[in-house]
């Protein structure tokens, strides 16, 4: 086992660009070095939904919805979702601030009917916080809700969400989600150097870092053996957990300052340079 590492990939802005594209380099570092006897995982805030609907290369496994879902080889290992009365609660908040939310599940990614009027502008702000002009982002957003999936009334309430996203109006609406939900792992994510766009509420206990753990008793594996990759500071806990992590050189500071590597973009080979680097191919 010494020789074999576990690696664990976040996906956007890892893996894959901001435009959900995975670089070619990206890839074939990833087949490399599965070949070479190590084990890859996405470890990722998108629950397995999204994630099918990615153009990814092949993979070991993977942990979704920030921890709440953990698959090894297909077997699936933890799946943790928010209880029903949560989600209601959760749902009817966002309604009453007017703010639209996104519910994730394994099924399906379920919107409610606040996204149609609010999606087009925060997701063109998350695409120019990443690199796109806003103008560009927005005509490419034009059509963006014909292929959403949109519930009203009691079936938004649904047993089988692992994540509830929510937009923010401010920053303040995270900062009161947190008071109105201080059961549950509230964080934020979006644009350009950690901008905070969206808020999102998980069940308590559920952390990348703690869905590490998970996995590595079920593989038998030692945490020395693992290497994280990430962009975001959500990916901070699985730096923690890790044997050694590396930033990609488009992560905000705070979370370069908590690797011990930094790599190039994610459009610049970073996951190849750093494959390279830590002699995985």
């Amino acid at each position: 086992m010494s020789d074999r590492k576990i690696l664990f990939l976040d996906v956007d802005g890892t893996l894959i660009d901001y435009q959900t594209i995975m670089p070619e380099s990206a890839g074939r570092a990833v087949d490399q070095a599965r070949a070479n006897g190590h084990l890859v995982y996405i470890c990722t805030g998108c629950s397995k939904a999204e994630i099918l609907q990615r153009d990814l290369c092949e993979l070991d496994g993977m942990i979704g919805a920030n921890g709440g879902y953990v698959e090894d080889h297909g077997e699936v290992i933890l799946h943790q979702s928010i209880p029903v009365q949560d989600v209601r609660t959760i749902v009817d908040w966002c309604d009453a601030r007017g703010i639209g939310a996104v519910l994730e599940s394994n099924e399906g990614v379920f919107h409610t009917m606040l996204m149609k009027e609010q999606a087009r502008e925060v997701y063109s702000r998350y695409a120019a916080g990443k690199g796109s002009s806003f103008e560009d982002a927005w005509k490419k957003n034009e059509h963006i809700t014909d292929h959403m999936l949109f519930l009203e009334g009691e079936d938004r309430y649904r047993s089988d969400i692992n994540k509830i996203d929510f937009v923010l109006s401010s920053y303040q609406d995270f900062l009161d989600a947190k008071k109105a939900f201080p059961h549950m792992i509230a964080n934020t994510w979006g644009g350009k150097d950690e901008q905070a766009l969206f808020g999102d509420l998980s069940p308590a206990g559920i952390t990348k870092a703690n869905a590490i753990d998970v996995l590595l008793k079920h593989l038998n594996a030692d945490v020395k053996d693992t290497i994280a990759f990430g962009d975001a500071k959500i990916d901070i806990s699985m730096f923690e957990i890790c044997g050694y992590s590396v930033a990609m050189g488009n992560a905000g500071q705070e979370t370069k300052e908590a690797a011990d590597y930094v790599t190039t973009d994610v459009n610049e080979d970073g996951i190849w340079n750093a494959f390279r680097h830590l002699g995985l191919i």
